[in-house]
């Protein structure tokens, strides 16, 4: 077991996301600080002082936006492995944990779910107007790669993170993805309303 450092915030970080942190309490700036200087990474979890999940992402930082003179910092982090929380650990300013390894079993996901997968990300991708890449199918765990380039509540992120079979963890992606092409396409057919003054345009010369 490792024992490492530990952020928890109202975000979940997915393995290979990227996202934006704003560091401003001392406790984790000095964390922040200790793992650029040694090039360590910490655990970002979902919670708060009082209460946390027990499964994470290791996290680095991979880029330093803006360091103000008050010791504020803006850092870009990407999500690497999970990791389960085994046992709370004290003696530093920050929270710190003993933590293992949380892998997935030898579950692939079907060809199909795949394809499916990667159609309804074009299908969102193309009605939100994004500029996007597309995804590689291939990716061992394109369930991640996909999921980390929509904005999910952080609950359903957590259940994906949480997820050791990624057929299942896609299975459930693509019902994600379906709902929220669903609301999107609602959205279209409203504002097309909206446009015609609630009346639907005849067809004709």
């Amino acid at each position: 077991m490792d024992e490492i450092g530990l952020f928890p915030l109202g975000v979940v970080l997915l393995p290979t996301e990227r996202i934006p942190l704003h560091i401003f309490e001392p406790r984790y700036r000095q964390l922040i600080g200790e793992c650029l200087t040694g090039g360590q990474e910490f655990g970002l979890v979902l919670g708060d002082d009082d209460a946390m999940q027990t499964v994470g992402t290791f996290a680095r930082v991979t880029e330093v936006l803006n360091r103000f003179d008050d010791g504020r910092l803006d850092v870009v982090v990407a999500g690497g492995r999970r990791f389960e929380i085994a046992e709370r650990t004290e003696g530093r300013s920050y929270q710190t944990a003993l933590v293992e390894s949380y892998d997935d079993e030898a579950d692939p996901a079907p060809a199909d779910d795949i394809a499916r997968a990667v159609g309804l990300y074009s299908r969102l991708v193309e009605l939100t107007g994004s500029d996007a890449d597309a995804p590689d199918a291939a990716a061992p765990a394109l369930s991640f790669e996909l999921a980390a380039r929509f904005e999910f509540v952080p609950s359903l992120k957590q259940e994906l993170l949480e997820a050791r079979s990624e057929r299942r963890r896609l299975a459930r992606l693509c019902e994600m993805l379906e709902l929220a092409t669903e609301v999107v396409e609602r959205q279209h057919e409203i504002a097309l309303l909206a446009s015609t003054n609630g009346h639907a345009k005849p067809g004709g010369p």
